[in-house]
């Protein structure tokens, strides 16, 4: 694929004090981009020579978009609105025809491509062009993020989050065009981004104008058929595909996902990618508006079913359970001085391990030994399971080990926090005597990890209309930026990891 994408963002200019499209500074950028890309086609090296020949004998570009939702914030358009579909395929048509005439004066230049005869430009109303394609709106996940603007065609994705970091430390982040307006109409406070943050949208907070309230629509709010219309209003000036994800509450039926695939069918797009909240096998926070409460955030694990002593005593007995263990008291001198046998003492299972478990991943550097990774994953009552991976340093068979006997007695019902108590604070001389090493052992790192699960990884009660919001935690080191679907993949746009590179 040679892509490239026109930051939107930049295409604005004011004017009286109207803010407008600027047609000839994009006008300029394509001609340019065009130029760019074909060059890149003379540039490149290929694995294979019948992909060179291939390449060279159609010389397919694809020049799309991105930041065009921040383009609609920058001139207070809806991006679910009638306006916002009529400039979408005006700037479109506009870049679609701008990147034909920038290929046909290449065509002269340099002439057409080679496949030109018989091709559907092999007519006598047709006419000589350098590339075949000229247009496509590629998924920008990556590429936004270098560029400082939303991606591709979609919708803002959030307003406000919040990121948690190293050391439990929480980053709140604000789009860039909400905390400027804010700030300008004097609405701006940090307490009023925190609620947003965890409310997941600003459309029901009183204290922000209503005509901001329209404009800052995010990713979940705007519905499915939006989501299609708006892809359908570029596609119709585009020769190749437009990525764009349309997203699904969670309650979405089959019937849905079907109705929106014949909507796009019907509306002429090429492609399309759905996204049902809640979905993916993957770990994820849970937004739902946050509860008043803020205590409820709280391992699922002491949710399991628990069973008092007495309880467990009568099921060993009813059982037949019986352990041949004595008691000893010991006299002043240390001797045995009596010995009797003891009551049964009551045997705990841990429950089964799911077939299925979703979780998150924890990188720590262990002095001298390299690295550690701590995966602690959960079922449906919580915690559930301990995995240690040293690489190819440290002390796996002893960290596996720690791993195992956590995970039984996690399973078994034993309390997280008397858990985490026993194994953090213990110190090796390996973590301590290097400067960059910031847990004091291997077992210090897991007891890190497993507080970083309870402290927030796993569930927020929190309160958003139209069902469960997820988000997936970008998995790179200590990111912790929520990782945002692009095309049919994953990008953190934080530190720009994605799952697909």
């Amino acid at each position: 694929c040679n892509l490239g994408s026109i930051n939107l963002s930049h295409m604005v200019k004011e004017e009286e004090g109207i803010k407008k499209v600027d047609y000839e500074k994009l006008q300029k950028i394509v001609h340019t981009s065009v130029r760019f890309l074909d060059d890149v086609i003379d540039m490149s090296k290929y694995p294979l020579e019948k992909i060179r020949e291939m390449v060279d004998g159609n010389r397919k570009i694809g020049l799309g978009v991105m930041g065009w939702a921040d383009l609609l914030i920058i001139m207070g358009i809806p991006y679910d609105s009638e306006e916002a579909l009529e400039l979408g395929g005006k700037i479109m048509s506009f870049i679609q025809d701008e990147s034909k005439e920038a290929s046909r004066r290449l065509a002269e230049e340099k002439g057409e491509f080679p496949n030109f005869t018989g091709s559907i430009y092999d007519s006598p109303e047709g006419y000589k062009i350098r590339n075949a394609t000229t247009t496509t709106i590629a998924p920008t996940g990556t590429l936004s993020i270098i560029a400082d603007c939303s991606s591709g065609v979609e919708p803002i994705f959030a307003i406000s989050f919040v990121k948690n970091v190293m050391d439990n430390d929480r980053l709140l982040e604000v789009n860039k065009y909400f905390k400027n307006i804010a700030e300008e109409e004097g609405f701006y406070s940090k307490e009023l981004m925190e609620r947003i943050a965890e409310k997941g949208n600003i459309k029901d907070i009183e204290e922000i104008p209503r005509e901001y309230r329209r404009i800052f629509t995010t990713a979940h709010e705007v519905s499915p058929k939006w989501h299609v219309r708006c892809q359908a209003a570029f596609q119709k000036f585009v020769d190749n595909a437009v990525s764009k994800t349309v997203n699904f509450a969670n309650s979405a039926t089959v019937q849905d996902v079907e109705d929106v695939y014949m909507l796009s069918y019907r509306l002429g797009c090429k492609g399309i990618t759905i996204f049902r909240d809640g979905s993916r096998g993957a770990q994820v926070l849970e937004v739902k508006g946050k509860s008043k409460d803020e205590d409820k955030i709280k391992s699922a694990a002491s949710e399991a079913p628990v069973k008092k002593a007495e309880d467990i005593k009568q099921s060993a007995e009813e059982a037949g359970i019986r352990t041949p263990i004595e008691k000893t008291k010991k006299d002043g001198s240390g001797a045995k001085a009596e010995t009797k046998a003891a009551e049964p003492m009551p045997t705990i299972k841990p429950r089964p391990r799911p077939d299925i478990t979703q979780g998150m991943t924890k990188k720590y550097t262990i002095g001298s030994c390299g690295k550690l990774y701590v995966t602690v994953n959960s079922d449906e009552y919580g915690l559930c399971e301990i995995f240690t991976n040293t690489g190819e340093e440290g002390c796996a068979a002893l960290t596996e080990v720690v791993g195992r006997l956590l995970s039984i007695s996690i399973r078994a019902g034993m309390d997280l926090e008397e858990i985490k108590s026993q194994v953090e604070g213990i110190r090796c001389i390996t973590c301590i005597a290097d400067p960059k090493t910031h847990v004091l052992s291997c077992p210090d790192a897991i007891g890190k990890a497993i507080e970083f699960s309870l402290n927030g990884f796993n569930k927020f009660d929190l309160d958003v209309t139209g069902g469960p919001r997820s988000v997936m935690i970008c998995p790179e080191g200590d990111c912790g930026g929520i990782m945002e679907p692009e095309g049919g993949c994953y990008v953190c746009r934080n530190c720009g990891y994605s799952k697909c590179s």
